[in-house]
């Protein structure tokens, strides 16, 4: 903005200031009125394509984050199809472990050090 431009604007504001101070009530409720009627009015005629202008961009970034949130969620297939990877590996490990305390028999405790000599033989007995 060049000087008087600045100038121009300065004389304008004060104008207003001093016509604001000097209105008398009855015509500062008259022009509040008529503000009001002109931007209900204003707002019922531009709703239409205001919610057009509005909504299509809202629509456009509700569509990139859906497309971001398929694209970044993992799949549920691929957890289904480790599962029952994961159980069969957990049976096969259980296959190899002796069965807990309360569901052994007592006898296999009292020859443990047969069974870690057979153990520790059994690789050297099948070469025979």
């Amino acid at each position: 903005m060049n000087s008087s431009d600045k100038q121009f604007e300065q004389r304008v504001r004060a104008l207003y200031q001093e016509a604001t101070q000097s209105i008398d009530p009855v015509t500062a409720g008259r022009l509040r009125a008529a503000r009001r009627t002109a931007l209900e009015t204003a707002t019922a005629h531009a709703s239409p394509h205001h919610r057009a202008r509005v909504l299509l961009p809202v629509g456009a970034l509700a569509a990139v984050a859906l497309a971001a949130l398929m694209i970044w969620q993992p799949a549920p297939r691929l957890q289904s199809e480790v599962k029952p990877q994961t159980a069969a590996v957990v049976e096969q490990d259980n296959e190899y472990l002796p069965p807990g305390a309360d569901k052994a028999d007592p006898g296999l405790y009292q020859n443990l050090d047969f069974y870690s000599w057979l153990a520790s033989n059994d690789g050297s007995q099948t070469k025979h």
